[in-house]
């Protein structure tokens, strides 16, 4: 049966939307349970907001004549993207480019080197409220930053850091959970 009343949009939590920290933390197992204090807000993200690819890669066997006739699946990664223009917040520098790729305070001083160091995964939550203030939160419990987009800098145009990160599997083979829960 069709329901329109379940068709919905999502936007950021009013206190944040995408939270990091140290993988081992505490995650939450629901919608609404506080964060552990671990856990660091990465300040506004871009309009286009979070996307999700977590599509199987298949591999189709074609009989003679071209009918398919078996499917297989070779892999299936889990990722997030989205944006981050707080491009002067502490956190945000440290999750593109590593924590120890970041030193400093923004008063006294940043300094970010890019290089080739292996950064260190990430815990990250994703809070979301969705309509009628359903919320909605996304919890990895392992995921690293596998590719960072152009950045540009321009006077019309927020600077911002185009961050996707690839999800692994936890303990239980998860690679990410979703937590729905009417408001």
């Amino acid at each position: 049966m069709n329901t329109v009343s379940n068709v919905t949009t999502a936007k950021p939590a009013v206190a944040g939307a995408i939270y990091v920290a140290p993988v081992g933390s505490t995650l939450p197992t629901d919608a609404t349970t506080a964060l552990d204090a671990a856990f660091i807000a990465m300040g506004y993200c871009s309009e286009d907001g979070v996307v999700n690819s977590n599509s199987p890669t298949v591999e189709t066997i074609k009989a003679w004549g071209g009918d398919v006739v078996l499917t297989t699946s070779s892999e299936k990664p889990d990722t997030f993207n989205y944006t981050l223009i707080e491009a002067l917040n502490l956190a945000v520098l440290k999750h593109v480019y590593g924590s120890t790729n970041v030193s400093g305070a923004l008063e006294a001083g940043i300094t970010v080197k890019a290089n080739n160091s292996v950064q260190e995964s990430s815990a990250i939550v994703i809070d979301m409220i969705m309509k009628s203030g359903v919320l909605k939160r996304i919890v990895i419990p392992s995921a690293s930053v596998t590719e960072v987009g152009e950045i540009t800098y321009k006077d019309d145009e927020a600077v911002g850091y185009n961050t996707t990160v690839t999800c692994m599997p936890d303990s239980d083979g998860n690679t990410h959970y979703e937590y729905i829960k009417a408001a």
